[in-house]
């Protein structure tokens, strides 16, 4: 009897070992994604997702935190020393200048992940108050003296750049690229928006909760929150022809070498791009890059006539010199 009850202590601390030695083995991982103004929502679910793909393949926990606001403010942010792990922006130039100004990120980062680490995509659309009262159908309604805008500020903001130069490409393209007639008609849209928010949440906020402007121009998926979150006050307006919105994303090499975390952070960003990854996206008004998943959301994602940063401005770094730049023709109109 004695030498059972033994046999049964020592096969229960053996047990009790081996547990508390699997507990010792699985790591808890920490990441951060610093990432612009509009894709909080979207980012909840897919840390979820990840964090759960990630624990049932090697049994760690990994935590990951969100930091949001302007595209742009948030990569000088990145520049000017916060921690993160991956970057998951709006535009090239606000990763680009990880490289360049904080030589945190490898030049060729674009080519490390599938379509120039594009795993999504968006496009600029017209948020207008139930009934349309203003009959905005076109850019070129944008532009009547009769038409309060809200945009956030092209300076700070990726959603306000891709605003600003979805009015510029449609003006070059009606006017067969003359730049003067397209300067004219950036000048005459920017002179309707009364207040200029640092990023695209803030724009929401001031055009849904306190009620300013007739149109906010906003990327496809935070117009579709708004729908959400405010029923039946807004209506959305796609515009036959507008921007293609890139959204890239990039592990930052300098930070996860330093925080051991450059696997894990591959990882997150290649799983944007599996199926669950792009159906998330798709359900969260993303364009996934998948085209199978997108034929799944035909009646979401009307046709539009897209074009490119590159078509109107030859890259974002000469869009960036001609017209974000300090003294660049932004500066120039808004002045006036």
């Amino acid at each position: 009897m004695r030498n059972r009850i033994q046999r049964f202590v020592c096969a229960a601390l053996a047990v009790g070992w081996l547990s508390s030695a699997t507990t010792a083995l699985a790591d808890e991982v920490k990441l951060l994604n610093v990432s612009y103004d509009v894709t909080r929502e979207f980012y909840q679910d897919y840390n979820k997702a990840f964090a759960a793909y990630w624990k049932q393949k090697t049994g760690d926990t990994v935590i990951i935190s969100l930091s949001n606001g302007g595209s742009s403010k948030q990569a000088q942010s990145v520049v000017n020393g916060l921690e993160a792990d991956v970057v998951t922006m709006n535009q090239p130039l606000d990763i680009d200048i990880l490289n360049t100004q904080g030589h945190l990120i490898l030049a060729n980062w674009a080519d490390r992940l599938p379509h120039h680490s594009v795993p999504y995509t968006s496009t600029i659309v017209f948020v207008v108050r139930k009934g349309n009262p203003k009959k905005i159908r076109n850019w070129d309604d944008l532009v009547r003296p009769d038409v309060s805008l809200v945009i956030p500020n092209p300076k700070t903001s990726g959603n306000g750049r891709y605003s600003y130069l979805g009015g510029w490409g449609y003006a070059l393209k009606k006017s067969n690229g003359d730049e003067k007639q397209a300067r004219e008609f950036v000048t005459k849209l920017f002179a309707n928006v009364p207040v200029l928010d640092t990023g695209g949440r803030g724009a929401t906020t001031t055009f849904a909760d306190d009620g300013i402007g007739d149109v906010l121009l906003t990327f496809e998926n935070e117009a579709a929150l708004i729908q959400k979150d405010f029923p039946g006050q807004f209506e959305v307006v796609l515009p036959p022809i507008s921007i293609l919105a890139e959204n890239p994303v990039a592990w930052v090499d300098q930070n996860v070498r330093r925080h051991h975390t450059e696997a894990i952070a591959r990882a997150y960003l290649e799983y944007l791009y599996s199926d669950e990854g792009q159906e998330l996206a798709a359900q969260h008004f993303f364009r996934p890059v998948d085209a199978t998943i997108l034929s799944r959301y035909s009646t979401r994602y009307k046709p539009v006539e897209l074009f490119t940063v590159d078509d109107i401005a030859g890259s974002w770094e000469k869009a960036q010199q001609t017209h974000f730049s300090d003294g660049g023709i932004f500066d120039q109109i808004y002045q006036q």
